[in-house]
């Protein structure tokens, strides 16, 4: 992981999320890339002033920011750009170019927001991503190491493409996987479907020397299950897909992955589902 990439707008809760990258990046050694987007024609836009003058204000900020959070970087690069135009687009974009492993952005949830962009934009820039993102809500605590990762499964063809990620991340912290086996209905068919992508899946750990253990709850709201049992556990991270299917080319995540985003307090890891041949790849080792 060399290149993770972070969304800034200056608000506290995009620092904490800039605070969290940093607990990964220790882990894996990468680089961290700020990115600030100018929105000017928009009352979201951080400062009302001529555009010389807050591009200058926002140019001594990440000056700032860097000089004190680069000491807590201890095996990478701090840095910034800034850029105009739609904010989704542009931490995306700038993420494709860079070649990031993984996008970190501040969310926040359903309950309420701060006065700058970061929280109204997470769920696009997780619909619209080349690669995994993890939005993390202002007040988690940080920690410098992992503990227990969840990672449901449920019926969908889609579920197992987050289970490589999760692995990944796994084995950077030393984390345990709870898999957590989710039935929303009594069809003994689909019991078995969904045991069979559990059995894929733990195949995967094994094969990758990562620690689980298995969970099942048969439950018609699958958000607060996740959610309820995260929390029971004091889970450090949740990994799901973002069922986007026949929306993924508006970048528009399915109702489940944007229900767990917006009403989970852990952070959540975000994998996309539109590659179908990872998918088949897992589906048939």
């Amino acid at each position: 992981m060399k290149n993770i990439v972070v969304a800034v707008d200056f608000s506290s809760g995009s620092l904490h999320a800039l605070k969290y990258a940093i607990s990964i990046a220790n882990k894996v050694k990468s680089d961290i890339l700020m990115i600030w987007v100018d929105k000017t024609a928009s009352p979201e836009s951080v400062y009302s002033g001529q555009t010389e003058s807050y591009r200058g204000e926002v140019i001594k900020r990440f000056n700032e920011i860097t000089e004190k959070y680069q000491p807590m970087l201890t095996g990478g690069k701090l840095s910034y750009k800034l850029r105009k135009g739609k904010i989704y687009h542009e931490v995306v974009a700038i993420a494709r170019s860079k070649k990031a492993e993984l996008i970190v952005t501040g969310s926040h949830g359903v309950e309420g927001f701060e006065e700058y962009w970061i929280g109204s934009n997470a769920n696009r820039i997780v619909g619209n991503s080349c690669c995994p993102v993890i939005t993390v809500r202002n007040g988690f605590e940080i920690k410098d190491d992992f503990h227990h990762i969840i990672l449901p499964i449920d019926s969908a063809k889609q579920t197992l493409i987050k289970v490589p990620c999760a692995a990944k991340m796994a084995k950077v912290f030393d984390a345990e996987v709870h898999i957590l086996i989710i039935f929303t209905t009594s069809l003994t068919t689909m019991h078995k479907r969904v045991e069979n992508y559990a059995d894929k899946a733990k195949k995967y750990f094994d094969e990758e020397n990562v620690r689980y253990n298995v969970e099942t709850i048969q439950t018609q709201n699958v958000t607060k299950a996740t959610i309820d049992y995260a929390t029971s556990i004091d889970a450090d991270l949740i990994a799901i897909t973002t069922e986007q299917k026949e929306n993924k080319n508006v970048g528009l995540l399915g109702p489940c992955a944007q229900q767990i985003v917006n009403h989970s307090h852990i952070p959540v890891l975000c994998v996309q589902d539109n590659d179908a041949d990872k998918a088949n790849e897992l589906l048939n080792f």
